[in-house]
C-alpha cells in the first residue's frame, strides 16, 4: 500500500462534498492515471470505472474511498497503459478467433436468410461483429505488480479532491458564520420587541372596549384577565431559550471532528421550528417581519449546509 494511504485520515475540517481529484503513478511496466470528481449526495455513493482487465481490483479501491470520504457521488476514473513496447507480431498472436461460435452465427443467418426467402448471403464482416467471435486474448494482469503503483495514484487523487473540499468547506464555514451573526441579531431584535407586544396588545383591547361600551366604565379586573391570557398565549421565552440552545449547538457542530453536514441540517430544522413558532404565538407585525427575515437567512443557511459532507 503506498504511503499516503498507509498514513491514514488527517485531522477532520468542515470538507464540501463537491470537488475533483487528479493523480498519477507509474512504474518500470505500469502507468496509472486516477480522476475523482464529486457531487452533492444523501449518502456515499462510489462508481467505478475500470479498464476491463482490472476489474478484480474494484472492491479494493471501494475500501480504500470508504476509509477517506463520508458522503457525495463520488465517479472514479482509472486510466492504465502497459509502457513496455509490443511489436507487430505479439500484437496479432494476441487474437483469438472462436470458430466455433463463427460458425454457429454463420449458419444461423443462413437460417434467418431462407426463413424469409432472402438471397443474401452473409458478409465476413457482419459475422465478425458478433461478440465472442475475435477477441484481443491479453494476458492477464500481474495484480500483485499492479496494485502499488493504482493505490499511489488513488491515494493523490484523494488527497488532491480532500484539498479541493477542504477548500470549499472553508468558504462555507465562513458564510455560515456570517448568516449566523446575522441570524443572531435578528433573535435581538425580537427579543426586545418580545415585552411589547403585551403592552400594546393591553392598549388596543381597552382602546377597543371604551369605543364599544362608549360611557360605561371598563371592568378593569376583567381587562387584566383578558390581557394575562394573551400575554400566557405569546409568551416567546421558552422558544427563545430554545433557539438560543440550538444557535450555540450549531456552532459546536461546526468545530467536531467528524462530518457533520446530516447533523447541521438537522438542527437548523430546530431553529426553523422555534422562529416559526415565534411568528405564530407572538401576533405582532414587526416581530412578524423579523421572522420574515430569519427565515430567508436559514433557507441560506441550509442550501449551504446541504454541500457540507
Amino acid at each position: 500500500m503506498s504511503e499516503l494511504l498507509r498514513k491514514g485520515q488527517v485531522k477532520q475540517v468542515l470538507k464540501s462534498m463537491t470537488g475533483y481529484g487528479r493523480g498519477e503513478s507509474f512504474s518500470e511496466e505500469y502507468r496509472f492515471v486516477v480522476e475523482l470528481k464529486a457531487v452533492n449526495s444523501r449518502f456515499l455513493e462510489l462508481i467505478v470505472r475500470l479498464p476491463r482487465q482490472l476489474n478484480p481490483l474494484e472492491d479494493g479501491l471501494k475500501k480504500i474511498l470508504h476509509r477517506f470520504l463520508q458522503r457525495g457521488r463520488i465517479e472514479v476514473f482509472v486510466n492504465y497503459e502497459e509502457r513496455e513496447k509490443e511489436n507487430i507480431f505479439e500484437k496479432i498472436s494476441r487474437i483469438k478467433v472462436d470458430k466455433s461460435l463463427a460458425l454457429d452465427y454463420y449458419n444461423s443467418m443462413l437460417e434467418v436468410a431462407k426463413f424469409c426467402r432472402m438471397e443474401s448471403q452473409p458478409l465476413l464482416s457482419d459475422v465478425a461483429r458478433f461478440p465472442g467471435v475475435i477477441e484481443q486474448n491479453k494476458e492477464d494482469a500481474d495484480f500483485v505488480a499492479l496494485r502499488p503503483v493504482l493505490e499511489e495514484a488513488l491515494a493523490k487523487a484523494i488527497e488532491s479532491l480532500q484539498d479541493m473540499r477542504r477548500e470549499e468547506g472553508r468558504r462555507l464555514e465562513e458564510d455560515l458564520y456570517q448568516r449566523l451573526q446575522v441570524l443572531d441579531r435578528l433573535t435581538e431584535e425580537i427579543t426586545r420587541e418580545a415585552p411589547l407586544v403585551v403592552e400594546i396588545h393591553q392598549e388596543r383591547l381597552s382602546s377597543r372596549i371604551k369605543e364599544l361600551l362608549q360611557e360605561i366604565e371598563i371592568d378593569q379586573a376583567r381587562l387584566a384577565t383578558e390581557v394575562a391570557f394573551f400575554a400566557d398565549r405569546s409568551d416567546i421565552s421558552e422558544e427563545l431559550i430554545r433557539l438560543a440552545s440550538h444557535r450555540q449547538q450549531f456552532l459546536l457542530t461546526l468545530q467536531e471532528n467528524v462530518p457533520v453536514g446530516r447533523k447541521l441540517e438537522f438542527i437548523l430544522q430546530e431553529i426553523n421550528r422555534e422562529i416559526n413558532t415565534i411568528g405564530s404565538k407572538a401576533n405582532h407585525l414587526n416581530i412578524s417581519q423579523i421572522v420574515i427575515a430569519a427565515k430567508s437567512e436559514l433557507e441560506k443557511m441550509r442550501e449551504q449546509v446541504q454541500n457540507i459532507e
